[in-house]
């Protein structure tokens, strides 16, 4: 692709946010938007979990062959058939007339939004080719997550009161017909020299293993850890997975190619998004549902009271991408991860939710770490891989988000349906939570010692290593995105 001017490229990357942005205010005006559903449709715990994870799952399940499948056929190409599916599956979920119809729309919508992060972030790497200039950019990507966690409660929570859930998924479509035009207007097509062939076993082998894993924990709780149904979704994920290693080893052309996964900043990277973005996950559901079951308080109100954490977000994401770019990702993954462990701490042993100084003081530190955490994610992902395959790289990354959010939802919703339901009480709710914070606290702990653990020395060398077993580019730029 040739190089494009400056104004050009910063056009590119607006574009490529307009993408994160309607995916990320998906999500988080949902989650305000999750007691009128559940009262609308008469859902279930489990059934507030599927409207969530129906998504995440079909999400996560498609991002890497969407990945592969751009860099094959035009990123460009696909990112615009990703615009148009994300924004009618976004319409038919407004005119849903049930919960099952919802869950089956939201996974429309999926398969539209697989198509967008992943390409979007593949085009911006292919875009910012100097590594600093890169690592902004990516802070700048962040900072749409923190715009969308602002403005989505508060917007979903004005049309909730004001006009109904439905019509939380309208905004989707005008925002997704601008990006549209515009990319067709503004983003140049590229492709990779040698895209991967479709691996149909893997891609099947993925789906199985995630819908059989998030099956199981969403639905135990009800059927019962040792039932049979449910001992029988966790075989199948687990000969998934053995079967998935095993046959992706030997395949050429994998879909995932595991000698990613040889060097250690890029599975940290990996682990990292799977751990912050399960305790996003679970933080939203279950603050979404304490504020306006427990408290009482109205879709708008419920939707100011995240402000803090949202700004928070929206603050330290560009100031994560500044630090990444100037001293690499090992500072603010520890910021990150011990912000994001206080916060859950402050909820699991001193009962954050008793004052509103400690609640929103809990909301401040998870949004300072959740902010930090993203840019070293992506910047880790992608540097030292070959850019050819910027858009399986990227997608590994984006995969491990959205399987961290799915299982958050999963396990958090599992442990609130096993303790008590927000019908039984205040008491009963903020005791049946406690065990959930501990799993978010468990989440900022395991950021924080990744942290520490794969951006050392060490760390750094096994990415030069690894860096080596391409040979999609020369030498010489292989090393020089090992050592960015």
């Amino acid at each position: 692709m040739p190089e494009l001017s400056r104004r050009r490229r910063l056009l590119v990357l607006a574009i490529c946010c307009m993408s994160l942005l309607i995916v990320s205010l998906d999500n988080t005006i949902l989650n305000v938007a999750l007691p009128s559903i559940q009262h609308e449709l008469h859902a279930s715990v489990s059934g507030m979990q599927w409207t969530i994870d129906a998504y995440t799952l079909v999400l996560a399940s498609l991002l890497m062959l969407a990945g592969s499948t751009a860099d094959r056929l035009g990123r460009r190409r696909i990112f615009l058939v990703g615009l148009v599916v994300f924004a009618v599956g976004s319409l038919l979920c407004s005119l849903a007339p049930g919960l099952e119809w919802l869950v089956v729309f939201r996974m429309v919508q999926a398969v539209g939004g697989s198509m967008l992060n992943p390409v979007a972030m593949s085009i911006i790497t292919n875009t910012f080719t100097e590594p600093r200039e890169r690592a902004r950019a990516i802070g700048v990507w962040g900072g749409v997550v923190g715009i969308s966690m602002a403005a989505g409660p508060v917007i979903g929570g004005l049309l909730v009161q004001s006009v109904g859930w439905r019509s939380i998924f309208w905004i989707n479509v005008p925002i997704g017909a601008l990006a549209f035009f515009l990319t067709l207007r503004y983003v140049p097509e590229s492709r990779a020299p040698r895209p991967r062939r479709v691996d149909p076993v893997g891609q099947l082998l993925v789906i199985a293993l995630l819908g059989s894993l998030t099956y199981a924990i969403i639905e135990a709780p009800g059927a019962g850890w040792t039932s049979p149904e449910i001992l029988a979704f966790v075989l199948v994920a687990l000969v998934s997975l053995a079967a998935l290693v095993a046959y992706e080893r030997r395949r050429p052309e994998p879909l995932i190619d595991l000698r990613f996964f040889h060097s250690a900043p890029f599975s940290g990277a990996t682990v990292v998004a799977v751990c912050a973005f399960a305790a996003l996950a679970g933080f939203l559901f279950i603050n979404t549902l304490y504020l306006q079951n427990i408290r009482g308080l109205s879709a708008l109100a419920a939707g100011l009271y995240m402000l803090p954490m949202a700004g928070m977000t929206l603050v330290f994401a560009p100031v994560s991408g500044r630090l990444v770019g100037n001293r690499g990702p090992r500072l603010p993954l520890l910021l990150a991860g011990t912000a994001m462990g206080a916060s859950g701490l402050l909820f699991a042993a001193f009962d954050a939710q008793a004052t509103n100084p400690l609640l929103f003081t809990g909301y401040v530190l998870f949004g300072i770490g959740f902010g930090l955490v993203n840019a070293p994610i992506t910047n880790t992902a992608v540097s030292g891989m070959p850019r050819a395959q910027a858009g399986v790289a990227a997608a590994v990354a984006s995969t491990s988000r959205q399987v961290g959010q799915s299982l958050g939802v999963a396990v958090i919703g599992a442990v609130l349906a096993g303790g008590a339901h927000a019908a039984a009480g205040a008491g009963a709710f903020v005791a049946a939570a406690r065990p959930a914070w501990w799993i978010i606290a468990g989440c900022g702990a395991a950021v924080l010692l990744l942290g520490a653990l794969t951006t050392g020395r060490w760390a750094k060398a096994t990415a030069a290593r690894t860096a080596t077993l391409f040979d999609d580019e020369p030498r010489g730029q292989r090393a020089a995105d090992a050592r960015s």
